[in-house]
Order: C-alpha cells, then sequence, then structure tokens
C-alpha cells in the first residue's frame, strides 16, 4: 500500500526544530515534502530538511509584493506533485497554499492556526483572510482552546473543523543539557559569575510586556544588586521603547541577546524566568511556557495562551497580574529569598509539562492526516 503524500507549505521560517522532529517521527509513515516561502535561499531548516533526506523546494518570498507570483508556482508544483494532503503554517503560506491546493483538487487541505485574536485586536483588514482560510480549508489545527475559542466564537467555524493539537516538545532536550555548553554561552556573553540571573525570551513588541518585566527587576536589583537581566531574542519593532526602559538600569547588570541557536543551553543560564503577556488571549500557545518548566526553571508568569489550560499560581510557577511591575517584582523577591519554593515549583513544573511532549503530538497528525483520507483528486 503506498504511503499518504503530505505536503507541508511553510512561510518565513528560517529554523524550527518542530518540522525536524515531525520528519523524524513521521517520515517513514507518510511520503512527507516541504515547499519553504522565505528569502533565505540556505536557510538551517532547508538544510537540515534536505540532511534527512526530504523532498525539499523553496519559493523566493519576501513581503505581499511577492504573493502572487508564489501563488502560481504553488499552484504548477501541487498539479505536478499531486499530495493527498496539504499542511500550511503561518499566515502567507495559508492564504497562497490553502487557495492552490484547493484549486488544483487536493482532498485534505489543513492549516494550524498559529495566531489567536491578535488580527482581530491589531490588524482587522487581515481577519477576512482568515475567515478566507478558515473556508477553503477542510480542517483546521488549534494549537490551544484559546484558539478554538476564537476559531468558533469569533470567525464561526464549525467546531467539527477544528481539531485541537498542542504544539509537542522533546522534553529530555531541554531537560539536560551539557554543563559546558551553559559554562560556553555564559562565556560568550559575559554573565557575570555568582549573580541571580532573570531571564526573558521574547521578541521587542509591546504584546509580551517586557517594560513591566524591566521595571519589576529594577526595584529587585536596588534590593538585591548582585543581580542580572538577560534579554533573549532582543530585536522587534518596540525596540526603542525597550532601549529607554533599560536606561534606568546599571550597564552591567543587564545583556540583550538578538539571537541564540543554543535555546536549550540559554534557560541554563537563569535561576529565574519571566514572560508576562499582557492579556489572557494574546498568546495563541506560548511554547516559552513549556519550555520554561521543561528546563527546570522557577518561573513567573502571566497567563495567556496555554498558560491558561495548566499553569497554577504557587504550584508550577508564580502568576502575575497583566502589565504590573510590582508584583513582578514581588515574585522574584519571593523566588530568591525561598528556595524551598522556587525548588517546589522547578518539581511540579517538570511534572506538569509531560501532557506536552512530542509523542502526543505526532500522535494527533498521524490520526489526522489518515482520517478518511480520499485518493481522488477530482
Amino acid at each position: 500500500m503506498s504511503k499518504y503524500k503530505v505536503t507541508y507549505i511553510v512561510s518565513n521560517i528560517n529554523i524550527a526544530f518542530s518540522f525536524e522532529w515531525v520528519v523524524d517521527n513521521l517520515g517513514d509513515k507518510f511520503d512527507l515534502e516541504f515547499i519553504l516561502l522565505n528569502s533565505n535561499e540556505d536557510s538551517p531548516l532547508f538544510k537540515s530538511l534536505k540532511k534527512r533526506g526530504i523532498k525539499t523546494k523553496r519559493f523566493y518570498f519576501k513581503g505581499k509584493t511577492s504573493l502572487i507570483k508564489v501563488f502560481f508556482s504553488l499552484v504548477a508544483y501541487l498539479f505536478k506533485s499531486r499530495p493527498d494532503v496539504v499542511h500550511t503554517h503561518l499566515f502567507e503560506a495559508s492564504v497562497v497554499g490553502l487557495f492552490a491546493a484547493k484549486l488544483i483538487g487536493v482532498p485534505k487541505r489543513i492549516y494550524t492556526r498559529h495566531h489567536s485574536n491578535f488580527h482581530h485586536d491589531y490588524y482587522k483588514n487581515a481577519v477576512k483572510f482568515d475567515k478566507w482560510n478558515n473556508y477553503i480549508a477542510t480542517h483546521i489545527i488549534a494549537i490551544s482552546k484559546n484558539v478554538r475559542d476564537v476559531l468558533t466564537l469569533k470567525e464561526g467555524v464549525s467546531p467539527s473543523k477544528i481539531v485541537i493539537i498542542n504544539h509537542g516538545f522533546k522534553l529530555e532536550l531541554f531537560k539536560n543539557v551539557a554543563s559546558e555548553k551553559v559554562q560556553k554561552l555564559k562565556l560568550n556573553y559575559e554573565i557575570p559569575e555568582n549573580t541571580f540571573v532573570v531571564g526573558i525570551i521574547a521578541r521587542y513588541i509591546k504584546l509580551k510586556g517586557i517594560e513591566y518585566i524591566i521595571e519589576g527587576f529594577k526595584s529587585f536589583n536596588k534590593q538585591y544588586p548582585n543581580t542580572h537581566l538577560i534579554l533573549a531574542n532582543a530585536r522587534g519593532p518596540y525596540k526603542s521603547e525597550i532601549k529607554n526602559s533599560l536606561n534606568g538600569l546599571p550597564k552591567n547588570s543587564f545583556t540583550e541577546i538578538e539571537f541564540e541557536n543554543n535555546v536549550f543551553g540559554l534557560y541554563k543560564l537563569f535561576d529565574v524566568y519571566v514572560h508576562t503577556p499582557i492579556d489572557s488571549e494574546i498568546e495563541a500557545f506560548g511554547q516559552t511556557y513549556v519550555e520554561a518548566l521543561s528546563s527546570g526553571i522557577p518561573s513567573i508568569f502571566t497567563l495567556s495562551g496555554i498558560a491558561n489550560e495548566f499553569i497554577k499560581n504557587d504550584y508550577n510557577a508564580l502568576v502575575v497580574d497583566y502589565k504590573s511591575a510590582q508584583e513582578i517584582s514581588s515574585a522574584l523577591l519571593r523566588l530568591k529569598e525561598d528556595k524551598q519554593l522556587a525548588d517546589s515549583l522547578r518539581i511540579n513544573g517538570l511534572e506538569s509539562v509531560q501532557k506536552f511532549d512530542l509523542k502526543y503530538m505526532i500522535e494527533g497528525l498521524k490520526n489526522l492526516y489518515q482520517l478518511n483520507p480520499k485518493k481522488s483528486h477530482s
């Protein structure tokens, strides 16, 4: 019996461990191929997929002006390739990929919804394209209940079209990191020895609430000067505002890291991790919640995205209110002064993320790809 052919179409992604994990676990069960839409001719993801023997095609894509050309390229490619399933990831890939798949008669058209209420709140003109994707797709993967609720309550999608499949993680990669790799990062970024390190991994965008973490850290740092703030993924449209917030800190008390490929080692630099999005819906999932706890780092969170489903205050993390620098500062003080609390959060955090083990996502995808597949393209 021939394998079902599954074509992934992904936009603006240069590196993503999750696709590599999918290939490693489903590559022997399905005939997988990838189409990458980006401006990077030789991205790490492209090289990784090729190394694994996966048929991978790249179409040049850089902004809206590329959409029409990419669309016709996809139509031509899919017409020859004739996949049984097309699975798109990210907004632009879904807009052009699902429509192209529909035109040439691909029977199963899936897209993973990676955003929740973002367009409704900040880019209302894009909502009509979300609704178009919802209409064209035969199945929609909601990565959290939050995303499902946006789809059903705000966009009128039938629940029968939605499948909830949480992001999956190779949890052991976050838990078990060689100490020499962590030490190398510490030396590379000149992180002072014997300091209490507070970590952030978030792009500089307003929705992440980074300025409230900085203000909370300022107060904390005044009481405990031997502390250090690391801001990783330190780039984005809110950079000037973040820079202004950082001006009030001693220059030797923080480090900005624009990009670090070794995310597993990066978490291990932190004594405490802080992630505080500004409302409950803005995170569609929030992988960093799972990554931080998988790394065994006591954490301070606001509840957004997937955190609404499994984070419990004083059990597996400390929960603070949105936009509250004061509560962040108080939570930092608690974790600095109460080792027993920090150890308890660490143990419970590691236990609570087991529900996001990679095997559950893989099983969900396998079942969806095989669900009443049609071998005809009529």
